[in-house]
């Protein structure tokens, strides 16, 4: 209105109109706080598919894409407290992240969002040493280096100047400390989450043949591909039976931040992990078939509390395939420890990385271990304590000064 003229009359019935209107816009506003539905869990739950048997793992109906790690900004600084790796098997570095990619969701829609180390080899042929030296840092040995398909004891003749023990063979002695005891006597949580693995910390006898190197129709477990069985540290606590457990428990487990582990150590079957290019169950195997598996399982451990809290997730591969190798130790491009796996690449994830970015520093397992025990503050084992090993620094975390 104008300063100086007269207010204007309101047509009747206005008032009435007004009223009318309320109830309308209230109700209006009323349905648009309702909360969000519940963020999607990995189809491994049972709750999430009760129709399926709790060792294999179904699609959900409709997935909900993996969220962008801080989109639109600088990555948060802080420093991860809840870990997530995700091994899968024998593929080379180009295979899986070069162009034309089998792979689009990993190769494409992940790697938008996290660092690509595109120089992180394998320790070694086959599985079996690389799955080891991620939680232990010990070196490969004659037997390791077949995947033990005689569950035998190791043998020691020696330690090594770096903490590693000399000798052959698979289970190790009680006082070989590995990452899982050492989070454990910190007060930290771990869980290793095995698909299809029928029982919990399911393992041959000592001196057995070991009957799940292949993949049967009815399980596609593979005990050389579960790292946790190879420690009588392990073995003979109750963490074994408690933590080492099939992969259905991840999906309850993610539900909360103080239900999720510090460590989440999770190894798909010998489908779901590539290791197959033709599937035990009749189905299809290969890298198309680890794409749509991890395009089912990853959104719910990227939306889940911890992650988003102050999660790090790890996906790599255990070794290039058997042909490929890495520059030669001591050769320039050389990570501490070795790269004689071949190069695998690996990408990591965290509200404290940088989304698209890479990194050219040479990387590989023992980096792996070292740089989860750096994280908790736990002295580094085996070959992780080399000193030339480097650890994942400002080219992949971001972390709080």
């Amino acid at each position: 209105m104008e300063p100086g003229s007269a207010p204007q009359k309101r047509p009747r019935g206005w008032r009435a109109a007004v009223l009318l209107l309320a109830p309308a816009l209230l109700a209006s506003v009323l349905v648009g706080c309702q909360p969000a539905g519940p963020a999607p869990a990995p189809t491994g739950s049972p709750k999430a598919a009760p129709a399926q048997s709790p060792t294999k793992t179904a699609a959900p109906a409709s997935p909900a894409p993996s969220p962008v790690t801080n989109p639109g900004g600088p990555p948060a600084q802080g420093t991860p407290g809840h870990v997530f790796v995700i091994n899968l098997e024998n593929k080379n570095y180009d295979t899986v992240w070069g162009g034309n990619s089998p792979a689009p969701y990993l190769a494409e829609t992940l790697r938008s969002q996290g660092v690509l180390l595109t120089n992180y080899y394998g320790i070694s042929h086959n599985s079996l040493p690389n799955y080891l030296a991620q939680i232990s840092g010990q070196p490969p040995n004659d037997t390791t280096k077949q995947d033990c398909r005689t569950y035998t004891e190791f043998h020691a003749t020696g330690n090594g100047p770096d903490g590693t023990l000399q000798g052959n063979g698979c289970v190790y002695p009680k006082d070989t400390q590995t990452l899982a005891g050492q989070l454990t006597a910190q007060g930290k949580t771990w869980k290793g989450y095995m698909e299809d693995m029928q029982q919990p910390c399911e393992h041959p006898n000592i001196g057995e043949a070991d009957n799940h190197i292949r993949a049967t129709r009815e399980e596609m477990y593979s005990t050389h591909h579960n790292p946790f069985v190879y420690f009588h540290s392990i073995l003979s606590s109750p963490d074994c039976a408690n933590n080492v457990v099939n992969y259905s428990a991840l999906a309850d487990d993610l539900k909360n931040v103080d239900t999720t582990p510090n460590l989440a150590y999770i190894t798909p079957n010998l489908c779901h992990d590539g290791h197959d290019e033709s599937c035990a169950d009749g189905t299809g195997g290969g890298m198309g078939t680890v794409d749509n598996w991890l395009k089912d399982q990853v959104p719910a451990i990227l939306s889940s509390p911890a992650y988003q809290q102050d999660g790090m997730l790890v996906i790599t591969f255990d070794e290039a395939e058997v042909s490929s190798v890495g520059p030669s130790s001591g050769d320039a491009g050389s990570p501490a420890g070795g790269a004689a796996g071949g190069r695998v690449g690996a990408l990591v994830l965290s509200p404290f990385s940088t989304a698209g970015a890479s990194s050219d520093q040479p990387y590989n397992h023992y980096s792996l271990l070292a740089t989860i025990e750096d994280l908790f503050h736990l002295p580094r084992l085996g070959m992780a304590g080399d000193p030339g090993v480097k650890t994942f620094n400002s080219d992949v975390l971001r972390q709080a000064s």
